[in-house]
């Protein structure tokens, strides 16, 4: 079986950890998890970062991409609490400058949404130095962002996560058409799955069809995967 990396999520809004569900952010609300005590950020990461030698977390700052204060103090005490783990996020950076800025000073290593951009200049510009990872949006009413950059595969850096955001803690599977489509197009990139997955056969699925990584969370605080199915997958 291929080695496949497992990333957990956690999604950001007023201070806490929110259960995620079909990208419908209106509706989302303060996750109840066996994996912790409260939903405080450090707490839920301490839950997830417990069930395996996970190297990346995902952190979707939903404040930040709406455009209000977002969380960059408790990014800085959870990279300082796991000074080895790789940190991605989705803080709705769209600029040159507010990306140079997150590289430089972290937390973290930006992921550029492509919802956050309005056009194909844009997107250019965003991806141009090629330090962030670009996360092709989808929700329910289809592709999200600059219809360019979806599709000219051209424009990707080397690092792609296909977000359906639709099936995000919907339990309806992982989207592999798109997922195979992107795939066929990458030129070597490699490509994250994120959405809907279920438990390990959805994870054999994936790692069939080639995808370099996961981005997973209700299968985690669900117990859908186990410590040894994780484990069996992390190679």
């Amino acid at each position: 079986m291929p080695s496949v990396e497992l990333i957990p999520v956690i999604d950001l809004m007023g201070g806490a950890v929110v259960h995620a569900r079909r990208g419908a952010r209106e509706a989302y609300r303060p996750i109840e998890t066996p994996l912790s005590a409260s939903a405080a950020p450090l707490d839920v990461a301490d839950g997830l970062l417990a069930l395996g030698a996970f190297r990346t977390l995902y952190i979707a700052d939903l404040d930040a991409i709406a455009g209000k204060s977002g969380h960059d103090a408790v990014l800085g005490r959870l990279a300082a609490r796991h000074p080895g783990l790789g940190l991605w996020v989705d803080a709705g950076e769209a600029t040159p400058a507010a990306l140079s800025r997150r590289v430089a000073n972290g937390p973290g290593r930006p992921v550029v949404g492509s919802e956050s951009l309005a056009g194909r200049a844009e997107a250019e510009a965003a991806l141009a130095g090629g330090a962030g990872l670009l996360s092709l949006d989808y929700g329910a009413e289809g592709p999200r962002g600059p219809a360019e950059l979806h599709a000219d595969a051209g424009l990707w850096p080397q690092a792609v996560i296909v977000m359906t955001l639709a099936r995000v803690g919907a339990g309806q599977g992982p989207d592999i058409e798109r997922l195979s489509g992107v795939l066929a197009r990458a030129q070597g990139r490699r490509v994250y799955a994120a959405g809907g997955v279920r438990g390990a056969d959805d994870l054999h699925r994936l790692a069939d069809l080639g995808v370099a990584g996961v981005l997973l969370a209700s299968a985690l605080h669900d117990g859908r995967l186990s410590r040894a199915d994780i484990a069996a997958f992390m190679g």
